[in-house]
């Protein structure tokens, strides 16, 4: 899945230091938790390419 910002919900991944960390639960979550974060995690969010974090949360498609 490396170079993509389409993350299934079930996706896991595995840290060096062997720590997994449920991203696809954490974007799940923060997309449909969008209208709650502020303006500096969703430009945070939107600079890593997720289409629906750019223009403070308002996805147009």
């Amino acid at each position: 899945m490396t170079g993509s910002v389409a993350v299934p919900r079930s996706h896991v991944e595995q840290l060096d230091d062997g720590t997994e960390v449920k991203l696809g639960v954490f974007l799940s979550n923060s997309k449909s938790r969008r209208t709650k974060l502020t303006k500096d995690k969703l430009a945070a969010l939107a600079s890593l390419g997720l289409g629906w974090a750019a223009a403070g949360g308002e996805y147009a498609g």
